[in-house]
């Protein structure tokens, strides 16, 4: 579990919560039935309508990253291409054969696979940067979700306080109503504008990094699966490859 997003959402969610406590307005004023319908319906019904499905489908799929991000432990993954830079030095690149089936990364297995096939070093770098930016170009679209949902919650608010605020005019006959219908009316803003910069946007910002780093350790794969299919020096790539990690 990511500790700093769990921490980060409890402080959020009190944030609002006690501020509007200590400002006075207290936490019933930010329960809002139709501030939920305008801003949390609407922004979800604008990115459907935005968005294509299979986009959605791997937004979805990479939104628990955010609590529990995929396990990226870079030093065991040169110790495993050092292990395999060894292997191959004493057998052959077929003796890296039986590591293919016990690869549980299939974008590590596939590199493995083209390496013992004896493709040549360019046409295995051309096929695995092409798998690469493919992965990463879908995963950052999926990204790009939530921060839409960042821009459009925030408009969705001033539709609500503005559809609030005609209310309220509507019933200017009547003052007893006037103070608590301009105060619903600002409900919406808060939903708007709070989703975007406590929830929305930061989700974004920390899935692209979560796959920024993906690809760097990607990069490292390839750099390192290279390296054996050329018959460099096994101390030579653990040094090289530890330089992603910096």
């Amino acid at each position: 579990m990511d500790i700093l997003s769990i921490t980060g959402l409890i402080l959020a969610l009190s944030a609002i919560l006690v501020g509007a406590v200590l400002k006075g307005a207290g936490i019933m004023a930010l329960v809002s039935a139709a501030a939920f319908m305008i801003v949390v319906v609407g922004t979800i019904a604008a990115i459907l309508i935005q968005t294509p499905w299979g986009v959605m489908r791997r937004a979805l799929a990479i939104f628990p990253w955010v609590m529990r991000p995929p396990i990226a432990d870079g030093q065991t993954l040169i110790r495993r291409i050092v292990e395999w830079s060894n292997t191959a030095r004493k057998q052959g690149l077929l003796g890296l054969e039986p590591q293919i089936e016990r690869e549980s990364d299939d974008f590590v297995r596939k590199v493995l696979q083209l390496v013992v096939d004896g493709g040549e070093p360019d046409s295995i770098n051309n096929v695995m940067n092409v798998e690469l930016h493919a992965r990463e170009h879908a995963d950052l679209t999926a990204a790009k979700v939530f921060e839409g949902m960042g821009i459009y919650s925030p408009t969705l608010g001033i539709i609500g306080a503005v559809l609030g605020l005609m209310a309220v005019l509507q019933n200017l006959a009547d003052p007893s109503r006037l103070g608590h219908g301009i105060a619903a009316a600002f409900t919406a803003t808060v939903y708007g504008i709070g989703l975007a910069n406590l929830f929305f946007l930061p989700i974004a910002a920390k899935l692209k990094l979560i796959i920024q780093r993906q690809s760097q350790l990607r990069e490292m794969v390839i750099d390192g699966m290279l390296s054996i299919a050329q018959g460099e020096n096994p101390r030579l790539i653990e040094a090289k490859l530890q330089g992603y990690l910096h």
